[in-house]
């Protein structure tokens, strides 16, 4: 039997997956995404649930990332409103933060100017005569607090709403799928596959991993030798307590080493994150580990004195993912978040690896891709553009 034929097959059905799913059937192609266990099973179900333009990027002057993630915030706000909210993030500044409030202003300023000085970027002080209402915050030597704006989200949610968009412009998924091995064939790749305990194949003139710690796992499984970037697997935790915050999301500095943490309202509790440690081993098998839910707790207890005899029995519930990040010098956290499509073959690209992105900016990079590959594809009449598209909880 022949088989199946797609104009492009994904593998990987996080964030970045389903996303080229949705761009590439929006623009009339032929899609397959093949997911080896559950749509979001992975990093995209273990983020800090925020849709931001990334405020601590404007410190190593990535102004192009921030400036997209912030166009990219406003079109979910517009596009999926139940499931991406904005909310207000509060800073307080204190005797001791690192970051003096001049240095605030001015990030929070350019910040507004990047997202096109819009009233959801606005910013402002916070009155002193306001401090009392901010969930018990600690205000022993505070000195400022500013307010800003960015959006929280239910990542899980969000993933498997944008898949269910690419299936209402014909994209197919597979799920469970297990990737057995892909061979190039001149112009395109066979791809083998197990679901069911029955192997299938199809043929693509384009495939695309996008399996996030995965990623070099599925070059593994190219039957020809193909090259693989170097990558560090990043380890974020992040922790959740019984208690309520009312006011918003706070933007704080651990006081161990500075980092930035937060400390926001998740389903009728509070969750604390995120750690940045360096993980090796299975991604499968990626856990919380108990220093760095230490680590978040003292951090939470620092800034608010009621929380501040927490043990780690206290903690109701915990989880962490992995960011992949190419390997470079430097702390996880000074480096560059930029998105890198790693092809095959520089002259006749028939397989692209997407190594790192942001949840926020997931179309975006969709679509890049899809234009920057277009020429390997055959000519089809779009049917849709994902700027417009809806996204729904159901």
């Amino acid at each position: 039997m022949k088989p199946d034929e797609y104009d492009i097959i994904i593998v990987g059905g996080g964030i970045h997956g389903v996303g080229v799913a949705q761009a590439a059937a929006a623009q009339g192609y032929s899609v397959l995404l093949l997911e080896q266990s559950a749509l979001a099973a992975g990093t995209s179900s273990r983020s800090s649930k925020l849709i931001h333009g990334g405020l601590r990027y404007l410190e190593s002057a990535q102004f192009n990332l921030v400036r997209e993630c912030l166009q990219e915030r406003s079109l979910l706000l517009k596009n999926a409103p139940d499931l991406v909210e904005l909310k207000p993030f509060y800073i307080p500044i204190y005797s001791e933060t690192r970051r003096p409030a001049w240095q605030i202003r001015a990030g929070l300023s350019l910040y507004s100017t990047l997202g096109g000085l819009s009233g959801d970027t606005r910013f402002k002080v916070v009155p002193k005569r306001h401090w009392n209402q901010l969930d018990g915050l600690d205000q022993q030597d505070l000195k400022k607090v500013f307010r800003y704006y960015d959006a929280q989200t239910d990542d899980e949610r969000l993933t498997e709403a944008v898949m269910r968009s690419a299936q209402s412009l014909g994209a197919e998924l597979e799920m469970p799928a297990q990737l057995i091995e892909a061979q190039r064939d001149n112009h395109s790749y066979l791809v083998r596959y197990q679901k069911n305990e029955q192997q299938i194949e199809c043929r693509a003139n384009l495939l695309v991993n996008a399996a996030g710690p995965w990623v070099n796992d599925v070059l593994n499984k190219v039957t020809h030798k193909v090259s693989q970037l170097a990558v560090d697997l990043i380890q974020g935790t992040h922790i959740i307590l019984e208690g309520c915050l009312n006011q918003g999301i706070y933007y704080m500095e651990a006081p161990e080493d500075k980092r930035a943490v937060f400390v926001m309202p998740w389903k009728g509790n509070i969750m604390v994150g995120t750690t940045e440690s360096f993980y090796h081993g299975n991604p499968a098998k990626v856990h919380p580990l108990a220093k760095e839910k230490s680590y978040l707790l003292q951090t939470l207890g620092y800034y608010f004195p009621k929380y501040r005899y927490h043990r780690l029995q206290d903690i109701i519930d915990s989880f962490a993912g992995l960011r992949v990040l190419p390997r470079t010098e430097g702390t996880a956290f000074s480096r560059p978040r930029d998105t890198i499509f790693h092809t095959d073959q520089a002259d006749d690209p028939r397989l692209v690896t997407i190594y790192g992105g942001k949840l926020t900016a997931y179309r975006a990079t969709a679509e890049k891709l899809i234009n920057e590959f277009k020429h390997v594809l055959p000519d089809r009449p779009a049917i849709a553009d994902t700027k417009n598209l809806a996204l729904t909880s159901q």
